[in-house]
């Protein structure tokens, strides 16, 4: 018998072995979406039902009806909608300047706990002489945190119940404290409150109030605020002096950071006990100014399936989900465009043989990104491996268009015909943060995209404000436009108040 027929029967034998198995074909099912299973959800149903479940949603979302919603009024919210956010099927909002709060969950079902709560002025914090920074909520684990600051110096974290004013259950304390700098006499002038799971971290841009320095410094601290009141998890540096200087960052998983300036820094928080570890530092191929968009509907899910807001048997695997960034340059000739960075968090797991060395875009970023150009007033949100993206079409670019695009190596399989693969490379022109040219760059990670040319946004009455998405569904915010007149030339204003399209997958 020879080797070839030898090979032949053994593949036959394992591919009976894979059709016969449905215990098999889910584990390839879920790794193929990119999914992980939630621990202590309900194992009752069969596998074979999971598995068609499964399957059948991976394929609903390239069929979506885009004009069968469900649809939420929306009121009381800030001006021009800024400051909405969306975690864990609600929607949260903080008014900065009238220091007040709401979330609410959108058409909650019978299984999903939700959360909903207003907070009146002086409510979020009651320290004296206090004035809150900014606000950040977890309905997944029923947290709000609130940093403020104590007479313009003192910085502190206040952790909370969404759901109540008394103490979350799981946090360590009530007080998250920050890094003594009365010494170095440094002023906060700005902050940045982010979470995952157990993680809390804030970025502030702080300003020496003694004048010994010219330069602005900026501080990042994280705690694990289910374990601990302090942190000795901290990384600093100064901001560059520059006009187009950026920062951000986001949570990788549970052991991960990204730190975004100018380039890509990835840290390890796993010990925090000490400062993050740098890993890789991923060079991008000019200089931008990058914003961090990462998904929010599982980012933290609770292993308590009391306080959990969304009972489903799995979520996206951080290690295979995507990572969008966008840049705008600051030229002023350049601001009719946006550059969007769509990046597999595989290359930020995936370290062997890097070191923390930088590595060249050229050896990270082709093959493990998209980048596409929009018009500056282009939305986008993602949620696992799918990208949802409204852009402009039509006259002047004065309406919207609906585009969904699927990430995950199984989209191919499970359009099952519909929408259009994309696996050839393109070439994309990219300007730096200045607004000069800065060549051009191809990128090839393949997706399958569906444009959902039946309905258009935007019109006389009302206007496209927002998008969102998460497993189950797509929102879609429109705020009403009301007709006025600026001397003789009529036009349309934004009322505070709109409507929220809610479309089940």
């Amino acid at each position: 018998m020879s080797i070839l027929t030898i090979l032949l029967q053994v593949c036959k034998a394992l591919c009976q072995t894979y059709m016969s198995s449905s215990e098999l074909q889910y584990i390839v099912e879920m790794s193929g979406q990119r999914l992980l299973p939630v621990p202590n959800t309900d194992n009752s149903i069969p596998v074979s039902k999971r598995l068609q479940l499964l399957r059948d949603k991976a394929h609903a979302w390239f069929k979506v009806d885009i004009h069968y919603f469900e649809t939420v009024p929306i009121t009381r919210l800030p001006y021009r909608f800024r400051g909405i956010k969306f975690a864990g099927g609600h929607l949260y909002s903080w008014n900065a300047q009238e220091d007040t709060a709401t979330i609410f969950p959108i058409l909650p079902k019978s299984s999903q706990q939700s959360i909903q709560r207003n907070w009146l002025p002086g409510t979020l914090c009651s320290v004296p002489n206090s004035y809150n920074l900014d606000v950040f909520m977890d309905p997944a684990q029923n947290l709000i945190a609130v940093v403020y600051v104590v007479d313009y110096e003192t910085a502190c974290i206040n952790l909370g119940a969404l759901d109540g004013d008394h103490i979350h259950p799981q946090a360590a304390g009530e007080r998250l404290f920050l890094l003594d700098e009365s010494e170095n006499h440094h002023k906060t002038i700005g902050v940045r409150l982010k979470g995952f799971g157990r993680h809390i971290a804030l970025w502030r841009r702080l300003d020496n109030e003694q004048w010994i320095s010219s330069d602005e410094t900026w501080q990042l601290q994280i705690w694990d605020w289910q374990h601990s009141m302090r942190s000795n998890s901290i990384l600093s540096g100064v901001v560059p002096d520059r006009f187009d200087a950026t920062f951000d960052f986001c949570f990788l998983g549970n052991d991960r950071l990204l730190v975004i300036t100018f380039d890509l820094n990835l840290y390890s928080i796993e010990d925090m006990s000490q400062t993050p570890e740098l890993l890789a530092c991923f060079l991008m191929p000019v200089s931008l100014m990058l914003r961090c968009l990462l998904p929010t509907d599982d980012i933290g899910y609770s292993s308590q399936p009391q306080i959990q807001t969304r009972r489903t048997m799995y979520t996206s695997d951080p290690t295979h989900r995507l990572l969008c960034l966008t840049a705008s340059s600051s030229c002023a000739d350049s601001f009719s465009s946006t550059q969007v960075f769509i990046i597999s968090t595989r290359i930020f797991f995936d370290l062997d043989g890097m070191a923390a060395t930088p590595i060249p875009w050229q050896h990270w970023g082709p093959s493990n990104t998209r980048i596409f150009r929009h018009p500056y007033h282009f939305k986008v949100h993602i949620s696992g491996n799918r990208v949802l993206q409204a852009l402009p079409v039509g006259t002047r670019n004065s309406e919207s268009m609906l585009h969904l695009m699927d990430f995950s190596p199984l989209a191919v399989t499970n359009r099952r015909g519909l929408g259009r693969v994309v696996k050839e490379p393109s070439t994309i022109y990219i300007s730096d943060s200045t607004g000069r040219s800065g060549g051009s760059l191809t990128t090839s990670l393949p997706y399958v995209q569906v444009v959902f040319s039946d309905r258009k946004f935007d019109s006389a009455e009302s206007e496209l404000e927002n998008i969102w998405i998460d497993q189950d569904r797509i929102y879609m915010l429109n705020t009403d436009l009301e007709p006025a007149a600026f001397g003789s030339d009529p036009i349309f204003v934004k009322q505070p108040i709109g409507k929220l399209e809610v479309i089940d997958i």
